[in-house]
C-alpha cells in the first residue's frame, strides 16, 4: 500500500511539523465495539535541538472508548498522556469520564466541543475524538460482517416504508453532501431504491476476478 500522504511534487520544501492520527476499531463482543484512538506530534530531526538525530515528540494521547451497538452509546472511556508540555497537563484526564453515556453518532462534534473545547480540555485529546468518532460509525458494517463470520446473524426485516428506510440509514443523514436528507441519494434510499455496492468493493472484486455480489451475501444479504 501507498504512503497515505506522498511526498510533495516540490523536493525544496522544508518538513517542520509532523502531527499523525490513528485510529482503529475492535470487535469485543457481538454488541461492542472498542475504538481506540492516538494523536501524535512531532519535530524534525534537529530542528529544536541542532544535531539531535531523532524526531523529537511534542504530544502523545491516546483514548480507548467502549461503545454498544446498535445505539452507539460510549459505556467505558480512558485517556493516557505518553508526552505532554508541562506537569499539569494529565490533570484533565479525569474530566473525559463525562464521555460515558453519550452516544457517539449524531451530535457528538458538537457535544465534544461543549464539553471539552478550549479551556475544558486538552486540545489535542479533543481534535482526536473528533477524528475518532467517523470510525465508530464506520464499524457498524463492520461488526456486522464479523458477527456473521462468528456465526451470528441480525435478522433484520426489509423496511417497508419511508420512514424505516430513512431510520436505517440515520447515522448517514446529513453527514457529508451525498447523505444530505434533501438530496438525490438519501430520497432514492427512502423511496426503496437500491444505491448498489461501493465503488472500492467493485473495484477490488473487478481486481480478483469475482463476483462483487459475493461480498453482498457475506454480509448477511440476499
Amino acid at each position: 500500500m501507498t504512503d497515505i500522504l506522498p511526498p510533495p511534487v516540490d523536493t525544496s520544501l522544508e518538513e517542520i511539523h509532523d502531527r499523525r492520527y490513528v485510529v482503529k476499531a475492535y470487535r469485543k463482543d457481538e454488541r461492542t465495539i472498542v475504538l481506540r484512538g492516538a494523536v501524535r506530534d512531532e519535530k524534525p530531526a534537529g530542528l529544536y535541538i541542532p544535531d539531535d538525530p531523532e524526531p523529537l515528540p511534542l504530544h502523545h494521547m491516546i483514548v480507548a472508548l467502549e461503545i454498544t451497538m446498535p445505539d452507539m452509546i460510549i459505556t467505558d472511556a480512558r485517556v493516557e498522556f505518553e508526552v505532554y508540555p508541562h506537569g499539569g497537563c494529565p490533570a484533565i484526564r479525569e474530566h473525559y469520564q463525562k464521555l460515558v453515556g453519550l452516544s457517539i453518532a449524531r451530535g457528538f462534534t458538537h457535544k465534544v466541543r461543549e464539553l471539552f473545547g478550549g479551556p475544558r480540555g486538552c486540545t489535542h485529546t479533543t481534535a482526536l475524538l473528533q477524528a475518532m468518532a467517523p470510525v465508530a460509525i464506520q464499524s457498524v458494517w463492520s461488526m456486522r460482517a464479523v458477527n456473521v463470520q462468528h456465526g451470528i446473524t441480525a435478522v433484520e426485516p426489509e423496511p417497508t416504508t419511508r420512514e424505516e428506510r430513512l431510520a436505517r440509514m440515520r447515522f448517514n443523514l446529513n453527514t457529508c453532501h451525498i447523505w444530505d436528507e434533501n438530496g438525490e441519494q438519501a430520497r432514492h434510499v427512502a423511496d426503496g431504491g437500491d444505491i448498489g455496492l461501493p465503488i472500492w468493493i467493485t473495484d477490488r472484486y473487478a481486481k480478483l476476478g469475482r463476483d462483487p455480489m459475493e461480498w453482498r451475501k457475506g454480509m448477511g444479504g440476499g
